[in-house]
This record gives structure tokens, C-alpha cells and sequence, in this order.
């Protein structure tokens, strides 16, 4: 039997996404593998791996179905996981 449940990484490139108000550790399985980190000014940074457009849009999606202001959005060039 094959296994057909693949992980690709290669393409993975690292982004941090600024969002407006505080989130608690509670929701850090809704950004699949993203690092939460509140910060003193009011905002939360989501920073991590995202494989592909497919699954960034999927973040960016989720961050407006919660209905979470969206201050910025930076690939991160040249960091490893």
C-alpha cells in the first residue's frame, strides 16, 4: 500500500504577519504552526513556515474570517525554519 500523506517543505519560505489586538495561545492552532508572539504595542506576530500561495492565503483568510485588522505582511528572506 502507497502512503499518500506527504509533507513538502521545500518550498516553504518564512513570513511574519502583523495583526492588531492580542491573541491567546488558545488560538495558535488556527495558524497552523505559526509562533504567536503578543507584542507591547497592542499587535500579535505570527511568524513561521508557510509551504505555498495556496496555504498563505489560507492564513490570510482565517485572520479576516476572524475579523482581525491586518497591519502588515513580510516574507522574510534568507531564515531557516
Amino acid at each position: 500500500m502507497m502512503n499518500t500523506n506527504r509533507t513538502y517543505t521545500t518550498g516553504s519560505e518564512i513570513y511574519e504577519i502583523i495583526v492588531k489586538g492580542h491573541l491567546d495561545a488558545s488560538r495558535s492552532g488556527w495558524f497552523e504552526g505559526m509562533q504567536l508572539t503578543n507584542q507591547p504595542d497592542g499587535t500579535t506576530r505570527l511568524t513561521g513556515a508557510v509551504i505555498d500561495q495556496s496555504a498563505l492565503f489560507g492564513l490570510l483568510n482565517r485572520i479576516r474570517d476572524l475579523g482581525l485588522p491586518l497591519l502588515a505582511l513580510q516574507n522574510l528572506p534568507g531564515r531557516e525554519n
